[in-house]
């Protein structure tokens, strides 16, 4: 992708998890470590609990109960938060995103971190990086009442922190999510490659496209 042009970009908007975050952790907690402990609750191979669970997760994908622990707690009976809180050591950033907040942050840019993650999530997550104190706000799509994919997130958001999407850049992994910015106006966006370090960069057409932050910062 071309450079980009820092003096076309008033505000800059980031995802966190698969973004800043390496998504290994996510993959790592929802796709094993959760299929496990409810396999053991439940008395049931691993393979009956991925089935089972799986199916659950299709039912609420892109909603906001898809990412809300307190959802699952209840829907599992596992307490989530504190799984989470029991394996943080696990979650670390990606290459270069210290490097990239920094960059921006002395650019004189407004940086906000805009996310599906529960306040639990993003608590148990700050405490182990610290990564609110590398920007000017952290914006959960839970207290705005919509997922980052619905057109209603980035209506709300326009109205709690004020920007021109026309001067606006927005970097994620998540493609449904960079088209529903693009709809909503967005001009700017960047989506990222390889999201989980364990698993080999995706192919991206529609949108302009880098591995890692690491190459914008």
């Amino acid at each position: 992708m071309p450079p980009i042009d820092w003096d076309q970009i008033d505000t800059v908007l980031v995802d966190m998890d698969g973004t800043l975050l390496d998504l290994a952790f996510d993959n790592f907690f929802w796709l094993e470590l959760v299929p496990a402990r409810y396999a053991e609750r439940e008395g049931i191979s691993l393979e009956a609990a991925r089935e089972e669970i799986s199916a659950r997760y299709r039912r609420v994908v892109g909603t906001l109960p898809w990412y809300c622990v307190e959802h699952w707690t209840r829907e599992l009976k596992l307490d989530i938060p504190a799984l989470k809180r029991g394996h943080k050591h696990l979650i670390r950033y990606l290459p270069g995103a210290e490097r990239f907040l920094a960059s921006v942050r002395a650019r004189g840019k407004p940086l906000y971190i805009v996310t599906n993650a529960h306040r639990e999530t993003i608590a148990v997550k700050r405490e182990q990086t610290g990564i609110d104190a590398r920007v000017d706000a952290v914006v959960c799509s839970h207290d705005l009442a919509a997922p980052k994919e619905r057109r209603e997130f980035w209506t709300a958001l326009h109205g709690h922190r004020r920007f021109d999407p026309e001067r606006t850049l927005l970097i994620e992994d998540s493609l449904s999510v960079l088209a529903a910015a693009r709809a909503y106006g967005v001009r700017h966006t960047i989506a990222i490659r390889q999201p989980d370090s364990r698993l080999p960069p995706r192919d991206i057409a529609d949108f302009p496209a880098v591995l890692g932050v690491a190459e914008l910062g």
